[in-house]
């Protein structure tokens, strides 16, 4: 089984690098940001619905799953589920993750669920490329929307309406990218703590206290018409938020009847605003990048910029000097 999964693996290496030198060459990057549902990939899924909404959304989240894990909760309940954001040419980022912070049987005793989530590529060959990826690792959930940076709210709602519909009983969910480092051990004896009684209604990050860019050339930029108040809530940092599994139900339900707004980690304070719940600031998660240190990165939860190399680097170096006091 194991020379099965590893030829698999180098098929799978070989193919990405051979079709995105292929697209590098003849495939412009397409731009379209679309909600319209497409169906090109047609792959076996398991779709809920939520029937206890009584009014009518505004916002109706109406992607089907076209690759689903519905079952990786089914055997054991996960203490901790993790929820990546990624691209679809982001393979050796999802791959570096993989091998390190995020693999799911780092902490014997402790069971964790990691997840990549994506949308719908206007290209067939990276679709292909992902569901081949999916097929070895059963690692990522796919809906039918556009994958593009103006859609990464709908991203996240995906992840939050899959963990409500078929992970609801774990204790916790983290929401962070493809390009973070996440220091586990901190963010699981020294934030979560599994020997004390979950959290509810619980939510935390780096909090940011600020309002709407206007600037038209800003990638924050948002319009008046969207956004006419001067202030947004208070709001986590998309690059990495913890929040107690039960809240990933309250978003998904709340974002049904809340106006869509293209900036992901402003969207999720707006929901929890209407929930009433305030989020803690948290000086463990880090959205910036930072110039590594042993000493420095053992103080930390997450940082941010990190690629595939920096991350085997620093995991390795990490895990091989535990012993060495700072």
């Amino acid at each position: 089984m194991a020379s099965k999964v590893s030829c698999l693996y180098v098929l799978t290496v070989v193919c990405w690098a051979s079709a995105l030198w292929y697209l590098s060459i003849t495939r412009p990057t397409s731009s379209y940001t679309g909600h319209r549902q497409l169906s090109s990939i047609s792959i076996a899924r398991k779709n809920v619905s939520f029937g206890n909404i009584r009014t009518r959304p505004i916002n109706p989240h109406s992607f089907d799953f076209l690759i689903n894990e519905p079952n990786k909760c089914e055997k054991s309940v996960p203490f901790l589920v993790i929820l990546i954001s990624t691209t679809h040419k982001e393979f050796d980022a999802r791959q570096a993750i993989r091998e390190t912070w995020g693999d799911e049987n780092n902490f014997k005793g402790i069971k964790i669920a990691t997840l990549f989530l994506l949308g719908k590529n206007a290209d067939p060959v990276l679709n292909q490329m992902v569901e081949q990826e999916s097929q070895i690792f059963h690692d990522i959930i796919v809906e039918d929307f556009i994958d593009s940076y103006h859609n990464l709210t709908l991203k996240t709602l995906m992840g939050m309406r899959w963990v409500a519909m078929f992970c609801s009983k774990a204790k916790y969910v983290m929401k962070t990218d493809s390009d973070i480092f996440v220091n586990m051990d901190n963010l699981i004896y020294k934030l979560l703590k599994p020997n004390t009684k979950p959290r509810r209604r619980y939510f935390t990050g780096y909090v940011i206290n600020g309002g709407p860019i206007r600037d038209v050339r800003s990638k924050w930029y948002m319009p008046r018409d969207l956004y006419p108040d001067s202030n947004y809530p208070p709001f986590c940092s998309g690059t990495g938020y913890i929040f107690s599994a039960d809240v990933a139900e309250l978003i998904y339900k709340t974002s049904l009847h809340t106006r869509l707004l293209h900036l992901e980690d402003v969207y999720v304070g707006l929901c929890l605003r209407k929930l009433g719940i305030h989020p803690f600031q948290n000086s463990g998660f880090n959205h910036w990048k930072m110039a590594y240190s042993l000493c420095r990165y053992r103080r930390v939860i997450t940082v941010h910029q990190i690629t595939p190399e920096e991350m085997h680097r620093i995991w390795n170096d990490m895990s091989s000097k535990k012993h060495l006091r700072c």
